[in-house]
């Protein structure tokens, strides 16, 4: 094996387990604060940044996920109050998903915390350092999105 496989091999096990690790942190803490899981928290902030409401389709479409986890989600959700579903009388089948009053609330509390958290994991890691990392990691995902074409 060559030092390039080596080394294509060790970046992407550092990227996967930094990943992993704060994703974890963060699962935690949501379920421990908010009794909200990471995927609820994720439809939530998409709502959120959304300039209109979202079908079923184009939310997991944008949290890249299938349309079957996107509805559990999204039932949960609804039953705690945070969504609504809006069916449209022209074609009921179509399902917009937006966020109650309690939800843009609850949203905007989470999100404060989600940033002290992640605030908090990375403070170890200079700002000067972030910005090359960050330029680090959009140059891999470049590097990736060439060597794959898009499906």
């Amino acid at each position: 094996m060559s030092q390039r496989s080596k080394e294509s091999i060790r970046t992407w096990l550092r990227l996967l387990s930094c990943e992993t690790v704060i994703e974890q942190h963060i699962r935690s803490r949501f379920r421990e604060n908010f009794d909200v899981t990471l995927p609820q928290f994720d439809v939530l902030s998409e709502l959120e940044h959304a300039s209109e409401r979202l079908t079923m389709s184009q939310l997991s479409k944008e949290l890249m996920v299938s349309n079957g986890n996107i509805t559990g989600v999204v039932d949960r959700l609804e039953k705690g109050g945070m969504v609504k579903r809006i069916r449209p009388d022209h074609d009921r089948r179509i399902q917009f998903i937006e966020l109650t009053d309690t939800g843009t609330r609850e949203f905007k509390r989470m999100a404060k915390h989600h940033e002290q958290w992640l605030q908090e994991l990375l403070a170890g890691i200079s700002e000067d350092d972030m910005l090359k990392l960050q330029k680090l990691l959009l140059k891999t995902r470049e590097s990736v999105a060439e060597a794959v074409p898009a499906p």
